[in-house]
């Protein structure tokens, strides 16, 4: 089996929770050298995964070690040169959500991977879950999704704008989970209807929107981070069926009127209790390796993403 190198520019806390361990578990895959300006950081992560090639120089890691793709899990603020001088040496490219600061940004990145012939991914990690794919796919024996509806809730009342002291705006920078899931559940947008207040601060912590699809499917956002705590839903809806999915917990699936649902845990459908791989990092990376070993772009590509930031754009754009 090819083993591919791979090289890792970020050791901090996202990078080492899920993307390490999933990773280290590839038996085709080998961690070969490991970037982080935090020398605490890059030495505890090296020393945790045996990685003798350490560097503080991302350029000077990528012009040393030959690699077959990088890992750049960095802010989305501090992303962009990076993931470019990566894709002009040719490296294939796997990069957390969002896929820059702007819709600019993703565009230019995306074009300049194409140019140089680059795979590319965008950790979505929701499409990736394997209890989302499980129902989608039950759903989706009944005919098109119909309907959906992502619902993203969290509590952060604060003075100062979240991530990244406010260099990345909320639903960019986090409620693009439900954005992009949206898509993946209803296709790409023909019209966006969309209402967007500030909640209790002064700046924009309430999204929601009415979106219809091309294929006729009709999609709601519904999102707002001044409210109890964290709660991530989403609904499908084809002929005779619907499903209501908490990742975080389970799945009921209800059909032909009966009253009894469906109940399918998340742990059950990923086989597996470890939160890395039963909220869909695991799988996610394990996609992009095969990607790179197939030759192939992802299902979340830099190219694709690019939809979900123009998604995002149409919805800051489409106020009623």
């Amino acid at each position: 089996m090819e083993t591919l190198r791979i090289g890792m520019i970020g050791a901090g806390s996202m990078a080492n929770y899920v993307h390490y361990p999933s990773l280290a578990e590839f038996d085709d895959v080998r961690i070969e050298a490991i970037c982080d300006i935090d020398r605490k950081r890059l030495e505890e992560t090296s020393d945790k995964y045996g990685v003798e090639k350490r560097y503080t120089d991302y350029k000077e890691m990528v012009d040393r070690n030959k690699l077959d793709a990088v890992y750049i899990i960095m802010p989305p603020h501090q992303l962009y040169d990076l993931v470019i001088h990566c894709l002009k040496k040719g490296l294939n490219v796997f990069i957390e959500k969002p896929p820059g600061v702007s819709l600019e940004q993703a565009r230019n990145m995306a074009k300049i991977a194409d140019l140089n012939g680059c795979i590319t991914m965008v950790a979505f990690n929701r499409r990736y879950i394997p209890l989302m794919r499980k129902v989608k796919s039950i759903v989706e024996e009944r005919g098109a999704i119909m309907q959906c509806m992502a619902t993203f809730y969290k509590n952060l009342i604060e003075k100062e704008p979240p991530y990244y002291q406010g260099a990345v705006d909320i639903l960019t920078s986090d409620g693009i989970h439900a954005v992009d899931t949206l898509r993946w559940m209803g296709g790409e947008p023909l019209k966006v209807l969309s209402d967007i207040e500030n909640r209790y601060v002064e700046y924009s912590n309430s999204f929601n929107a009415l979106i219809k699809f091309q294929n006729g499917c009709t999609g709601f956002l519904v999102t707002n981070w001044a409210v109890g705590k964290r709660v991530h839903t989403f609904e499908m809806h084809a002929k005779g069926i619907s499903a209501f999915v908490n990742p975080n917990e389970s799945a009921v699936v209800y059909s032909d009127n009966k009253e009894e649902g469906l109940i399918i845990t998340t742990k059950e459908a990923a086989k597996s209790d470890e939160f890395a791989k039963y909220y869909g990092y695991y799988d996610e990376n394990r996609h992009f390796i095969d990607c790179v070993k197939e030759g192939k772009q992802p299902e979340t590509s830099f190219l694709d993403a690019v939809k979900t930031m123009e998604l995002v754009d149409a919805i800051y754009h489409s106020r009623i």
